[in-house]
């Protein structure tokens, strides 16, 4: 880990934390000892055999990330591989799409696979073939076009802008749903997008989600983002109710995904400040500055630190671990707002994330823990498959190293 006494807007010691998560999360620097499923103590293999969708593209995220900002290192050749994984292992060349999770108990037989198709896991795999574009990897051309289509002719409904949800492997519904979650990554993917090719339709795309997720739907919640919605997109305030610490439904109001839509929507506002053929919301920073606001406040553990993972309706905490990826994107969040406003307030805030980031989430080998309690003790992680390869994390130092490096 950094010295206590280097500052985390410096480039080198930021890049210091970045290699030693990409080391404790592939000990060779390589797809070929890449994987999510790790002791977070230890960094000891806990289920090798296993292989999210989402945990894959985030590794070509990140790897492709690396290259475009010529970490030290081949990682062009490593986001390649990271990318030709991703399909080898996930793509259905037969009915297309990629598959959720692919379970290998033996290299001589085929693996399990759950063939659901999910909006979320397709739109990290634009998110991943964008990257991979920038990083100037082998074919992600082609695989990007490709991604891009699924995701617009399977999940797009266009008289809503927005994505629908899950669907099976005959791209049929699954359930009666909408969620903002996977339209946030959407929004994410399309601004990726737009930084990959240039296309300004793009960044509408990206514009287009975020009005509607973060102007007109919180209208009715006093402009706060509810998470569950009906395939009319109405608010669906019943939809989880019993479960409050779901991984990723939870019932209630998320401050992790407000502060996370700050930094989209600061992101928003840069990119369309110099997009002649785009019109700049002039709601992206005010909305911006009112989420990261409530995070902060309401979302914030004033005796311990760290983020409530859910808030009900009246504001008061429902479930009160704080997750790493909560902090890291408003990590992110802050140093985009203040790169943004100028304003000292978000450069302290940067500081102070960091500061509890460091004290209460980073682990012995330079990882994040999946989360800790409301007094900061690290808690047993999540259920099932893991989906965090350092993505988060790696996350808030590039936000760093672009705003102060």
């Amino acid at each position: 880990m950094p010295t206590p006494d280097r500052s985390n807007r410096d480039p080198d010691a930021l890049t210091e934390r970045i290699d030693q998560i990409y080391t404790f999360y592939s000990p060779d620097r390589s797809v070929r000892s890449f994987s999510a499923e790790r002791d977070e103590l230890t960094g000891e293999l806990t289920c090798p055999e296993r292989l999210h969708l989402v945990a894959s593209a985030r590794f070509v995220v990140t790897t492709a990330i690396a290259a475009e900002f010529g970490l030290e290192g081949d990682w062009r050749t490593t986001a390649t591989a990271a990318l030709d994984r991703l399909w080898e292992r996930h793509y259905d060349r037969t009915a297309g799409g990629f598959d959720q999770l692919v379970i290998r108990a033996d290299e001589d037989e085929a693996p399990t696979r759950d063939r659901m198709r999910s909006t979320y896991g397709h739109a990290f795999c634009v998110l991943a073939a964008a990257h991979a574009v920038q990083a100037g990897a082998t074919h992600a051309s082609g695989r990007l076009e490709t991604t891009l289509n699924i995701l617009e002719d399977r999940f797009y409904e266009s008289n809503h802008g927005l994505y629908r949800s899950d669907l099976d492997e005959q791209w049929e519904p699954i359930e009666a749903y909408r969620g903002q979650n996977a339209n946030m990554h959407a929004c994410e993917a399309h601004l990726a997008v737009y930084d990959a090719t240039g296309s300004p339709p793009q960044l509408r795309r990206a514009i287009e989600i975020a009005e509607q997720l973060c102007v007109e739907l919180p209208a009715e919640t006093g402009g706060l983002l509810w998470e569950h919605y009906t395939p009319a997109w109405e608010h669906d305030f019943a939809y989880n109710r019993s479960e409050p610490a779901d991984q990723f439904r939870p019932w209630g109001y998320q401050p992790g995904h407000h502060a996370e839509w700050a930094r989209l929507l600061a992101t928003i506002d840069a990119r369309s400040a110099t997009e002649p053929a785009v019109t700049r919301p002039s709601w992206a920073i005010p909305h911006a500055e009112e989420l990261f606001a409530w995070a902060t406040t309401i979302g914030w553990n004033d005796n311990h630190g760290g983020f409530y993972y859910t808030i009900d309706r009246d504001g008061e905490p429902i479930v009160t671990d704080t997750y790493g990826w909560t902090v890291a994107e408003a990590i992110g969040a802050a140093a985009l707002l203040f790169e943004r406003t100028a304003h000292e307030r978000y450069r302290d805030w940067y500081d102070r994330l960091w500061a509890y980031a460091d004290a209460h989430l980073v682990a012995p080998h330079g990882n994040w823990y999946e989360r800790v309690n409301a007094v900061n003790e690290p808690t047993k992680p999540t259920d099932g498959p893991a989906v965090e390869p350092g993505y988060h994390p790696i996350g808030a130092c590039l936000a760093g190293m672009r705003v102060f490096g």
